[in-house]
Formats: C-alpha cells, structure tokens, sequence
C-alpha cells in the first residue's frame, strides 16, 4: 500500500464509497485510499430511496441485480392522520398511492448496501484501510496531510484530493469552520429497529376490514408509511429480513416525545397513540442497542468544495429526512465530486468549476429547503394542508429533478436542479406556497379547524411520472390551495382545536 495518493476519501460509507467507485471507473490510474473508522457498518437508519436516488443506484452506480436481490421493491409514500377520539386504524384519513409505482424505488438496509459499495470500490482498485483512524489531517492545495492510526501503527499519508465523507462528523468542515446549523428549524429525531410488526396486508387484516383492504391495489406493508401529527412525524420502513426501521422526527418548537426509560420505549409509547400505530406496534419490540437519537437535525455547510477538497454526502449538508432527499444529495454530491477531481486529474484549471460547483451547491440547498421543508411541521398534521403540498411538491419533484435523471444529459447528476431562470422560478413558487400553508395553519389553529379531514377521509393517488400526466395533479393541488385560501379569509379564532396527532395543537 502507497503512501502518496492522488485522492483519499474520508469515510466509506456509501457516500465515499460511490466516490472512489466512480473515480476509479473513470480513472483506472487514479491512486484512491478509503480511510473508514469502523470495522463493520452499523445498520445505520433503514432508507428509502427516491426515484432520483433509485435512478443513481441502477443506472449510474449499476446495482440493478444487486438490490433486487438483497434489498425490498419500494411501493410508494402514504401518509396517516387521526383526530382525538379516532380508535379505529381504518377511519383514520389516509393520502398515498392507490398502485405501484411507475418507476423503480427501494427500501435499503444500508449497512449491507454500503458494505456491498465500498467492496465494489475495493474490487475497481481502491485501496481501503478499515478499521483505522484519522488522528489529525492538514489542508494544503495539492499536498494535504494526513497521520492516519491503522494495523497497529501510525501512518503519514500524503494525497492531491482530500474528499470528505465522514457524514455528520464533518471533518474538513469542523475544521474550517464551514458547519453551521439551521436554528430556524429545530428539528431533532429518535430511530431504530423494531421487530414483531403487524402485517398491514395480512389476510387476518383483510378478514376485519375488507373495504379498507380492497380500496388499495397495491400493498400497504412495502410502501414508506408516515404517521403525522401536529409538529411530528413518524416513518415505518420495511426492511428485508422482516425488521422495520422506525423513527420521529419533530420541531422542538411545537412537539416533545414523552418520557420514558429508553429510546424505545419512548418512541414505542408515541406510536400507540396513533391509530395506525397502535394496530402496527401493539406487540412490537425494540431491537436492543439499536436505537439512536439527534437533538438538530438540520446543517449547511458554508462551502462544499474547494481546489482539493470537496464534501459529499451528509458531510455537504442536511435538511429532513422526509422524502427521502439525502441519497438525492449522495448522487448529485458524489457525481459532482468525481467530475471536478477527474477534469484536476487531467490538467484542467478548474477555479472557476469549483466556485460554480459551490454557488450550485449552495442555491439549490437554500431553494429545496425554504420551498419543501421551513416550517412544514405547523401544517404536516393536517390531512388536507399536507396533501396539497404533497400533491405540489411530488408533482414539481418529477416534472423537475426526476425528469432531468432520467434524461440523456451528461451533466444530469453532477449539475443539481433547480438552477438558473427556471429553477429561479420554480423556487419562488414553491417556497410561497409553502409559506402559505403554514399560516393557513396557524389559523386554522386560531379557529379550532385544524385537522378536520383527518379522520374518515381516503385520497390515492393514480401515480406520478416525469410527463405531461402528472401537470394534471399539480393543477388539482393548485385548485386546491386557492380554495383553501378563499376559505381561510373567513375563519374566525375562538372554537375549540381539533388534535391532528396526539398533541392538541397551539400557536408557536
């Protein structure tokens, strides 16, 4: 094993994983070392992946057969909501698909799928040292440092590239004092493993509740299923094997979990108080040692790259973990990354790539989140806001980002969406309406109509798809919205509120 590299990836999960994959297919010649901490992945959060996500694994990556094989065929997102008194799981309203999907998606154990990547990277070429550790590293153009503790000895390392894949950890960003985190939106989460859930397609199920089972064409149990409430939200994913990966996330401004001994059992006590929950987790259990938490969950980093370094992954920022958007930001970061260090590799001056790769970086980090996640939880428990945004957001999502993955342009993954004039206006556009329907819900709150859809109301959806079909639902959802704000001009405060959740909603 060298000692001088032309990149060394920090982290070898999948994010630096695909990295080094990527770079080698590229640049058979290129010198990369993985440096990754642990000697084996833990199971991380069970994840589904978007269309853009999947798009990037099957064709880009080539994991086709792979995740057929190792990995669950996901059936799409659905939402739940319940209103206080709601006992039955099948009165509770209900907004998701009513078929499969159109276009492939997966629900990942990301240890075996970040195992399988990095062995792919190691077979391509790539040198890797695991377990070991990077005690200190200084950030030189074209010369950075590292002293790197491995198989009993320390090691001085010297590489042109530096890629930073540490996740949350954020090593060069620490460093630099580039990390900040997103105060104005205080999110935390709990997450872990629970064994021993109810089979939402079982024919015990179908027996009790026939016309809830029927109206559905698709299975329940394989899609992504959200549990919302006011302030809260709740994900229950599938993984192969049988073990679910379950987890809340919630805004510290409005919701707090209950108390409770551990982890699991405060997670498990908030999901039975949802309907949906309580048929699921009933007799669930808790994987032991298996539980994790995160106090702030949103971050930004200042700058993404520079000449010889660059993040990706988590390590280049995180928003939410709704939607599913943080293998999107695996894909464009990575491709980004492997593109800006190969055109260096050849001799190209890429000064002015790597201030357009952070401007990039940076304008459509800030659009995504302003337009699909700042201040969501006011609205995310009421079943008739959240589906118009559910409907607005997919629909731009696919006509947008979905669109441009599965297009024939070279630059599809490492030039993110929603750039230029455009994504200019896309932006603005998303970014009102989802102002405005969080101060439709602040006022619905005021006047005690929060959350009056969420029980005995069923909206699925035909299904999404990059073409003109899915302007029809954008255009519903945009009807939709002008009604409400037409209705909310004659809400009055002063009546009792509604719970969508458990947790009687109250102004912030």
């Amino acid at each position: 094993m060298d000692s001088a590299y032309d990149t060394v990836v920090m982290g070898g999960s999948l994010a630096g994983a695909a990295t080094a994959l990527m770079l080698k297919r590229k640049v058979p010649s290129m010198r990369i070392l993985v440096i990754e901490k642990s000697t084996e992945f833990d199971r991380k959060v069970g994840e589904s992946t978007s269309e853009v996500s999947a798009c990037f694994l099957t064709r880009v990556l080539g994991l086709t057969k792979y995740l057929g094989h190792h990995h669950l065929t996901k059936q799409g997102l659905r939402m739940w909501f319940a209103r206080p008194g709601t006992e039955n799981f099948s009165d509770c309203s209900e907004i998701g698909p009513k078929y499969q999907g159109r276009l492939p998606t997966f629900q990942l154990d990301r240890q075996q799928l970040d195992q399988h990547v990095l062995e792919e990277a190691v077979a391509a070429g790539a040198d890797l040292l695991r377990p070991a550790k990077i005690r200190k590293f200084e950030i030189a153009a074209g010369h950075h440092e590292l002293e790197v503790d491995a198989e009993g000895q320390t090691r001085k390392i010297t590489a042109r590239w530096l890629v930073d894949a540490s996740g949350r950890v954020a090593m060069i960003g620490r460093k630099l004092g580039l990390l900040e985190p997103i105060t104005e939106q205080p999110t935390a989460a709990i997450w872990g493993r629970f064994q021993n859930v109810r089979d939402f397609d079982s024919a015990e199920l179908k027996s009790e509740h026939l016309d809830f089972s029927d109206v559905c064409r698709t299975q329940r149990t394989w899609a992504t299923n959200h549990l919302n409430g006011y302030g809260w939200w709740c994900w229950i994913i599938p993984l192969k094997g049988g073990d679910f990966s379950v987890g809340c996330v919630f805004d510290r401004r409005i919701f707090q979990l209950p108390e409770g001994a551990n982890l699991g059992e405060r997670l498990k006590a908030h999901l039975l108080t949802h309907p949906v929950g309580k048929m699921l987790f009933e007799n669930a259990t808790s994987v032991q040692g298996d539980m994790k938490a995160c106090s702030q969950l949103p971050f930004r980093q200042k700058k993404v790259a520079d000449e010889g370094w660059f993040m990706v992954g988590d390590t280049a920022g995180f928003m939410d973990p709704m939607y599913s958007p943080g293998l999107d930001f695996i894909s464009y970061s990575t491709t980004s990354a492997v593109d800006l260090i190969s055109r260096a590799f050849a001799g190209e001056n890429i000064s002015k790539a790597v201030d357009e790769a952070n401007f990039r970086w940076e304008d459509n980090f800030r659009k995504w989140f302003a337009g699909v996640y700042q201040d969501k939880y006011y609205y995310i428990g009421d079943a008739e806001l959240m589906s118009t945004a559910f409907m607005l957001d997919v629909s731009l999502y696919f006509l947008g980002p979905v669109r441009q993955a599965y297009s024939a342009d070279p630059a599809r993954y490492h030039i993110p969406p929603y750039g230029g004039l455009p994504g200019d206006i896309v932006g603005a556009f998303m970014r009102t309406y989802n102002r405005r329907l969080s101060q439709i819900a602040r006022k619905r709150i005021a006047a005690g109509t929060y959350g009056e859809k969420n029980e005995h109301w069923r909206e699925l959806y035909p299904g999404f798809s990059p073409d003109a079909s899915t302007l029809k639902i954008l255009r519903r959802a945009i009807f939709r919205w002008a009604s409400m704000e037409i209705r909310t001009l004659f809400l009055k405060p002063g009546r009792e509120p509604h719970s969508a959740g458990m947790t009687a909603p109250r102004p912030a």
